[in-house]
């Protein structure tokens, strides 16, 4: 995939973060970084990432800028008019090496997938399908990579929540993209979709 191509859905074009659209991403992420997570929670060690955030997120921006300079792909950054508004973190599951610690999160079977795992969307681009759009924006990306099946994790969160609640995505709009439910783990419900 050209990574100056975008992927269009929903009115929105998704483009890989790649070290050119480092400002959009950071600007997207505001200067606290999501409390200081910059997209880091499912790639380090717990308690790496911990100490981190006690440092009011440098050390895990520094961390996803390393990242993204390094060529890794970590995620998809969605335009509407230019302005970047939503942020998906899709990458093959072993990229993230917390998910394959988690004894909560365990995989289901011997099988490749990639996961998606994080989003951030823009408080004016809220209750705008954006979250949606990034789904399916991340299922495409992840199907011209090569990717078999696809994953989440998203909680069955109904009715008022904090918009921290969804940063791991909601099932009823996982289930709206097509993705089904295989299990439920703990608050989170382990949904998949074949590509």
């Amino acid at each position: 995939m050209n990574v100056n191509t975008p992927i269009q859905i929903d009115g929105f074009d998704f483009y890989p973060l790649t070290p050119e659209r480092w400002g959009d991403f950071e600007a997207l992420f505001s200067p606290n970084g999501a409390g200081g997570c910059w997209c880091m929670f499912w790639r380090l060690p717990r308690q790496q990432f911990q100490q981190n955030c006690l440092q009011h997120g440098a050390a895990n921006r520094q961390a996803m800028r390393d990242l993204v300079q390094s060529g890794v792909i970590a995620g998809l950054l969605g335009y509407q008019a230019g302005q970047p508004l939503a942020w998906c973190s899709v990458a093959p599951r072993e990229d993230f090496s917390a998910l394959e610690r988690s004894r909560n999160l365990k995989r289901l079977d011997d099988q490749p997938v990639w996961s998606i795992v994080c989003f951030y969307v823009a408080r004016s681009a809220r209750k705008s399908g954006a979250m949606l759009a990034a789904i399916r924006a991340a299922v495409a990306y992840a199907r011209l990579n090569g990717a078999k099946i696809v994953e989440a994790y998203p909680t069955p969160v109904e009715g008022h929540h904090a918009p921290g609640d969804l940063y791991m995505g909601s099932l009823s709009t996982f289930l709206k993209a097509g993705f089904e439910e295989a299990v439920q783990r703990g608050a989170h419900r382990v949904v998949r979709i074949r590509v």
